[in-house]
């Protein structure tokens, strides 16, 4: 099994999307290359970095043209640096 561990203040995200089909409301099919790419992603490895606002397992808002993907045994990854994560996506109790 191979894996990726982020160094220099970079962080690991997983990008893997799921193969579903998407349709527009009228029935078109919508192809890859005309997708937008989602911006938000699970993080998966963190390099040292002291006093780091999030962990593994949190999900991230990150900078849309960012880093460098990677394919790994099926699934992708993005290696950004962490100065690119722009928020934390956390769960509230509704008011």
């Amino acid at each position: 099994m191979k894996e990726l561990q982020p160094l220099n203040e970079h962080v690991l995200l997983d990008i893997t999307e799921e193969k579903e089909e998407q349709k527009t409301a009228s029935g078109i099919i919508i192809p890859e290359s005309a997708k937008e790419k989602k911006k938000i992603a699970k993080v998966v490895a963190i390099s040292s970095i002291e006093n780091s606002a999030v962990a593994v397992g949190d999900n991230v808002l990150y900078k849309e043209y960012s880093g460098t993907e990677a394919e790994i045994e099926g699934k992708k990854f993005l290696l950004i640096p962490y100065a690119d994560i722009l928020a934390k996506i956390v769960e509230t109790e509704a008011i």
